[in-house]
């Protein structure tokens, strides 16, 4: 176990070093999602410390993204966006409170539809570079 957890590592640092930034996002956003899903195993396990300790570092991670926000840049949808990332921290906490794994379904089907939207754009951040470079 302790093999596959060193390579698991050591192919996260190798994705974080050869990532974008639009990438780190879509890596923010499915390390939240696989903390969510497997804080739901924990919890239908009845491992409430090993559930405690995933959907904080989910909450962390939506803290992270909601740091990376552009305000300037993003203006109104960037303030959906951090009252939806406000909504999610507050909803996961509420899950971990009462070990309720349908609001961390909830939380999961949201963080889903934000994902496929940034999932959605790659092709206009990849491309916007380059457009600005043949001018």
């Amino acid at each position: 176990m302790n093999g596959l957890q060193a390579y698991q590592r050591v192919n996260t640092q190798t994705s974080i070093t050869d990532a974008d930034p639009h990438k780190l996002i879509q890596l923010l956003y499915n390390g939240a999602l696989e903390r969510i899903n497997m804080a739901k195993a924990r919890v239908q396990a009845k491992d409430f410390e090993g559930k405690g300790k995933l959907i904080s570092k989910a909450i962390e991670i939506i803290g992270g993204l909601r740091g990376f926000l552009d305000f300037e840049k993003g203006g109104e949808l960037a303030a959906q966006l951090e009252s939806l990332y406000d909504y999610m921290e507050r909803t996961l906490f509420d899950a971990n409170v009462k070990n309720d794994i349908g609001k961390l379904d909830e939380v999961a089907s949201l963080l889903r539809q934000v994902k496929d939207g940034w999932d959605n754009i790659r092709d206009e951040v990849i491309q916007k570079p380059s457009e600005q470079a043949a001018v």
